[in-house]
């Protein structure tokens, strides 16, 4: 009798695993983030990226690029969310199931220049939850096709 209760609770635990009712995947480790790819950000001497202030929401914020260099700077639409979980920076997962992919266009900012971009995640991210996070772009040292260094900035930002 003690072995047929046994096979009954393992199979009722593996039916309720299966439907997502009980879950030790983060036992497991298969629910752990991934660490973010960036080394070193905000190395772009003379260019800074920053969230303007009163733009921030769950879904997404206004980033304002300024270029007191003598270069010219490039970004695009890509981008990425980071979470900060105890100290170190993780990639926020995305929504999106399957491919999915950025217009790819170029805008410019001067030396000497000023540039704000605002973005949605909604699409790719969902509604963001309290925590501290950061958005992390490529910018281009641009001189000339063909001719330009990438750099990584990111700005922080607070969900309550």
């Amino acid at each position: 009798m003690k072995k047929f209760l046994g096979l009954c609770i393992a199979a009722l635990l593996t039916l309720l695993s299966a439907c997502g009712i009980f879950s030790d995947d983060d036992a497991a480790g298969e629910n752990e983030r991934e660490p973010s790819p960036y080394e070193t950000v905000n190395n772009f001497d003379g260019v800074t990226m920053n969230v303007k202030e009163g733009t921030v929401s769950s879904t997404g914020l206004t980033i304002v690029f300024e270029n007191s260099s003598d270069k010219q700077g490039t970004y695009g639409e890509h981008f990425s969310l980071e979470e900060t979980i105890e100290g170190s920076w993780y990639k926020v997962p995305d929504i999106v199931d399957g491919d999915y992919a950025f217009t790819d266009i170029g805008f410019g900012f001067g030396p000497s220049a000023k540039s704000e971009w605002t973005v949605e995640w909604e699409w790719l991210y969902g509604g963001l939850e309290a925590g501290e996070y950061r958005i992390v772009k490529d910018v281009l040292d641009f001189r000339e096709a063909g001719d330009y260094d990438t750099y990584y900035l990111a700005a922080e930002f607070i969900i309550k």
